[in-house]
């Protein structure tokens, strides 16, 4: 398929009984047809698989999609190799408008994400 353009904002939880659309993370990923990541197309692609974690009151924070065997993570340049924030059973997750993923953050804290959009990525010719 191509390079798609993910939004995740924090589904509800104690705290945000509504959710927040100001928590979340905006990244880009190859997706097949079935809305699953294409790991070969991510190999080709994985400087353009990026992220932004946008969370109020606090610096967003840049880093990329990466991948260690079985496990997706979001990586940033102030972690070591093997650490990040894990994305739980991403690797069996599809991802379509409305689905939910949990990510567990780099203080050990799980939140759950709602997906509020997916469209092509403008770093896709």
């Amino acid at each position: 398929m191509s390079l798609q353009h993910i939004r995740m904002e924090l589904a509800r939880e104690e705290g945000h009984p509504e959710g927040s659309s100001s928590h979340g993370y905006e990244f880009n990923a190859p997706l097949d047809e079935k809305g699953m990541l294409d790991l070969e197309e991510w190999r080709e692609k994985r400087e353009d698989c990026t992220v932004v974690r946008f969370w109020n009151g606090e610096e967003e924070q840049h880093g990329h999609l990466t991948h260690n065997g079985t496990h997706w993570r979001f990586h940033y340049p102030h972690t070591d190799a093997e650490e990040g924030e894990p994305i739980f059973r991403l690797s069996t997750h599809p991802l379509f408008v409305g689905d939910y993923l949990s990510v567990t953050e780099d203080d050990g804290e799980q939140h759950t994400f709602k997906i509020v959009h997916v469209r092509k990525s403008p770093l896709d010719p």
